[in-house]
């Protein structure tokens, strides 16, 4: 059943951004009096489909494959690769009839509609489900709890946050997010001195090893969904709701000093006590070896003590969280092509699935729906032939030289562009299965 609703939050929301951004190109051709000739919800591959039906000169429909979408433009080089209309005369409802500038637009008309559907669903999340957050002033009565990682920096329990990289954060998560663990600056206040300490480029490689935070508040930490069979969480029939207590008689404080015992309790059996309810229980479960559990966490941080959004803060920081989607998706493509990041780190539509959870949670919906929105915006805009940034590439050479590229060459380019990603596709299906066949039988 978990399988099934990670699935199904997956569909749902590439339905959603597909849908969308084939839109933002089907209304620009169509701005410019361009023909559209199919507009499709993923793939009719094969000539195969679940549903069509036509109205004008455009035909929409459903395809069966479920890992993108189309429109077909009159007079286009897409992936149909069909060469038969351009042996005909250029027409002027054609696609390759209209100026440069004005193709160039279609064809990053899905990509503005992929950004601008990113920050809207940013908004929704903010004011719409969380609502709230916790300020850094609030963290700073207790100061902050640091791990093992947080420690070999030179940070310590109890400092207080002044700035990261020059600025001076309200919200406590704009501390332990993208900006951070992409390295910098971060300012400190400890017995009334600012200390500043580096924080290493490298650091989201220590993290993703750890699984673990750097720096944390306090917090309570609960099961966000009943544990997956074969861990530490399943056999001691931990629930969703249980809230973690104490481990060997330690109490927890936070979800970082969680997962610093666990760190060194790796293979070991530990005497955890959970609240079931208004019921303590202590049971034994066992760690891996790699330190973990095996659960997904819901953290719970000074629920009396938050401040709301409004709707000012809430598109302030929306734009904020775009912004660095996109950006630190191309410093880790950066980063990828350095050799700091492995390739096996990048997910496939199942890697993708598992980032929505078991459970369905609109908010977290949302929130994971803006993510790969603005992903897609940012993959789509490389300058890949068979990709929306291909086109635009090809499209910025000719307003420059004059003249368009010769058809060949955009064939050419087009078929070598449709092997790059059906081989990357291919690739991190296959790595994502390995992963999954690796996790259950090895």
């Amino acid at each position: 059943m978990t399988g099934l609703i990670m699935a199904g939050q997956l569909i749902l929301a590439l339905a959603i951004l597909v849908t969308f951004h084939e839109l933002g190109h089907y209304l620009a051709a169509r701005a410019f009096g361009i023909k559209v000739e199919k507009f499709y919800l993923f793939f009719d591959a094969w000539g195969k489909k679940l549903f069509s039906f036509k109205k004008g000169d455009t035909e929409y429909g459903i395809g069966w494959l479920p890992i993108g979408g189309y429109v077909k433009i009159a007079g286009m080089i897409d992936e149909s690769v069909d060469t038969e209309q351009l042996k005909t005369e250029p027409q002027p409802w054609e696609f390759r009839s209209k100026p440069a500038w004005q193709r160039f637009i279609v064809m990053i008309g899905g990509i503005v509609m992929n950004l601008i559907l990113g920050f809207l669903f940013y908004i929704l999340v903010l004011k719409g489900y969380e609502k709230d957050f916790v300020t850094v002033d609030t963290v700073n009565q207790d100061g902050i709890l640091v791990g093992e990682i947080a420690k070999d920096l030179g940070f310590k329990d109890g400092d207080k946050l002044v700035s990261l990289n020059g600025h001076e954060y309200e919200r406590f998560t704009d501390y332990v997010t993208y900006e951070a663990v992409f390295g910098g600056e971060m300012v400190i206040e400890r017995n009334g001195e600012q200390k500043t300490i580096e924080i290493p480029g490298n650091l989201f490689k220590q993290l993703s090893r750890s699984k673990g935070r750097f720096i944390d508040s306090r917090s309570e930490v609960f099961l966000k969904e009943d544990p997956k069979e074969g861990g530490g969480a399943f056999d001691a029939n931990l629930k969703k709701g249980d809230q973690m207590v104490a481990i060997n008689d330690t109490s927890l404080l936070s979800f970082t000093h969680f997962t610093s015992i666990l760190g060194a309790n790796k293979g070991k059996d530990i005497q955890l006590t959970y609240k079931r309810g208004e019921s303590l229980t202590t049971v034994s479960a066992r760690i891996d070896t790699n330190g973990i559990l095996g659960f997904k966490p819901l953290l719970k941080r000074y629920p009396e003590q938050r401040k709301k959004y409004t709707i000012g803060s809430a598109i302030s920081y929306s734009w904020k969280e775009s912004w660095e989607a996109v950006y630190y998706n191309a410093l880790g493509l950066v980063k990828m092509a350095q050799g700091d990041v492995p390739v096996k780190e990048v997910k496939s539509v199942i890697g993708m699935a598992e980032f929505f959870g078991g459970t369905w949670d609109w908010g977290w919906f949302w929130r994971m729906t803006a993510m790969i929105s603005l992903a897609l915006a940012f993959m789509n805009a490389l300058p890949i032939p068979a990709l929306d940034g291909g086109h635009m590439m090809f499209l910025t050479y000719e307003m420059i030289v004059g003249k368009p590229a010769p058809e060949r060459v955009l064939l050419i380019a087009q078929y070598i562009g449709m092997g790059i990603l059906l081989t990357l596709m291919a690739l991190t299906m296959g790595n994502d299965i390995w992963q999954i066949v690796k996790s259950k039988f090895l």
